[in-house]
């Protein structure tokens, strides 16, 4: 396979998640609506305006407790979804979602040359690349490569990913999210062109895994819906 799928120099997120830089002086908050004034006979009974001042107050320390809680609901949350998806596996069983891996010595030197330039210059725990045929038409077999790690930025890695896949003129076109399944992260689809004409190509990336597949002979629609069925078969958490 003469088609070169991997420019070098891809730069993954690094390790830090962003931080919230908060000003160093906040600006008086007014707590009443005019100035305060001391109480003359006659006036409104002080306790009334003491009243007014008070709601004022409890209403605005409401509101800003309820920011905070929403700030730390967020983190929370965020936090969260990286502990659940950090430790990732992707096996590459003999047969999956219909087809059949592809051990002849053609394919595995296709799929080596895949994973290597995956691999080249991104930090990978563990690095993949295997080719599955269709018994039913051998034009329309997948090749699919990647690996593990922990990335702090999923979505922008993928999305580098894809502009970094194809040589000109194979740029990927069309590119658009897809439903990511059970399994969550970002799963995105379009089409790039290369010998034989085009072809779709799906991606996944999550906290713990990102990964690329080609699928010549099919539609982006029949494409990411295999990649679904291919991740929930060979990806598990630990």
């Amino acid at each position: 396979m003469r088609h070169r799928c991997f420019a070098y120099g891809v730069g993954m997120s690094d390790a830090h998640l962003t931080e919230r830089q908060l000003p160093g002086r906040a600006e008086p908050v007014d707590l009443t609506d005019e100035p305060f004034q001391l109480s003359h006979p006659g006036s409104a009974e002080p306790s009334t305006r003491r009243a007014g001042g008070s709601r004022r107050r409890r209403a605005i320390l409401a509101a800003l407790a309820a920011l905070g809680l929403l700030g730390a609901g967020a983190l929370g949350s965020a936090g969260w979804r990286i502990a659940q998806q950090k430790d990732a596996d992707i096996a590459t069983p003999d047969r999956v979602a219909g087809l059949v891996r592809d051990d002849s010595e053609r394919a595995r030197n296709t799929a080596d040359y895949l994973r290597s330039g995956f691999a080249a210059d991104i930090e990978l725990d563990r690095s993949f690349g295997t080719v599955y045929r269709d018994p039913a038409d051998e034009r329309r077999s997948v090749l699919i490569f990647g690996g593990t790690t922990l990335l702090w930025q999923p979505e922008r890695d993928l999305d580098s990913l894809f502009g970094l896949m194809t040589e000109t003129p194979g740029e990927v076109t069309g590119l658009r999210e897809v439903p990511a399944g059970r399994l969550g992260g970002f799963v995105k689809c379009g089409t790039t062109s290369g010998e034989g004409g085009d072809f779709a190509v799906c991606g996944w990336a999550d906290h713990g895994s990102v990964v690329m597949a080609m699928f010549p002979g099919r539609s982006v629609d029949d494409s990411a819906r295999l990649l679904r069925e291919i991740r929930e078969t060979v990806q598990t958490r630990r």
